[in-house]
Order: structure tokens, then C-alpha cells, then sequence
């Protein structure tokens, strides 16, 4: 793992909840002096009635949120085009996937939907999915 970690929802989710293999990957990181980072899209499908508000403020003051911006909407439109997807289904995860382009070196992006990621990054080797 090299350049900065990434979280979608099923990852964020599970780092809230404390999950084992969530904390051995954000341990990691920060050992290595990773950033760990996560797209404000992700948070709109993480945030519901049911989450444990104190654990995601928690979870989300040890990460860098990085914001919606219009590049990076142009930039998730460029992605969901060359893999043949409509943002409807794949728009959150497009978000991320070019948050993830923006960081400097290799990125690894914990993802409960290793495929749809894969899909929307298959030209860059750069970054790659590990299923949590």
C-alpha cells in the first residue's frame, strides 16, 4: 500500500463500526504515513437514522474528507463514459474513484463493490480495490 487509502461507503461504514480488518488497513496507513481519505459524496450514503453519531464524527476526524467539487464531477462523468455506466447507479462511486485519481501515487481503496470499482478504474493501474 503506497501514496493514500480510500474509503467508500462499506468501508467507512465498517470503520465506524470498528471492524477488525478496517482498523488493520487504517493502522497500516497511518504507520505509513498515509493519508486516508474519503469523498463528501460517501458520506451520503453512510449517514442514516441508525449510525452511532459519535463514532462516525470520530472515524471522520482521523480522515480528510475531500470535498464535491465540479472537477471532480467532470472528472467521475469522464470515468462512468469510458466504462459505459450511468451515473444513477454508479455516481457515488465514480465521485470517489476520481477523488482517488486526485491523489499522487498508488491508491488502494477499501470497497465493499470491488467490481463496480474495478469497472470505472480499469485504465488506471494506479489504483487498485480491496474488498473489505
Amino acid at each position: 500500500m503506497s501514496g493514500a487509502l480510500l474509503l467508500d461507503s462499506g468501508g467507512l461504514a465498517k470503520a465506524v463500526q470498528r471492524d477488525r480488518e478496517v482498523h488493520e488497513w487504517l493502522t497500516a496507513a497511518r504507520e505509513a504515513d498515509l493519508p486516508v481519505v474519503t469523498s463528501a459524496a460517501v458520506l451520503v450514503e453512510v449517514i442514516h437514522p441508525r449510525i452511532n453519531d459519535a463514532a462516525l464524527k470520530w472515524t471522520l476526524s482521523r480522515l480528510r474528507v475531500e470535498p464535491v467539487t465540479q472537477a471532480f464531477a467532470h472528472s467521475a462523468a469522464t470515468l462512468l463514459r469510458g466504462a459505459g455506466l450511468h451515473g444513477h447507479k454508479y455516481a457515488i462511486d465514480a465521485m470517489l474513484c476520481a477523488t482517488a485519481l486526485a491523489q499522487p501515487g498508488r491508491v488502494t481503496i477499501l470497497t465493499s463493490d470491488v467490481e463496480d470499482i474495478e469497472l470505472l478504474t480499469a485504465e488506471h493501474a494506479r489504483v487498485i480495490a480491496e474488498k473489505v
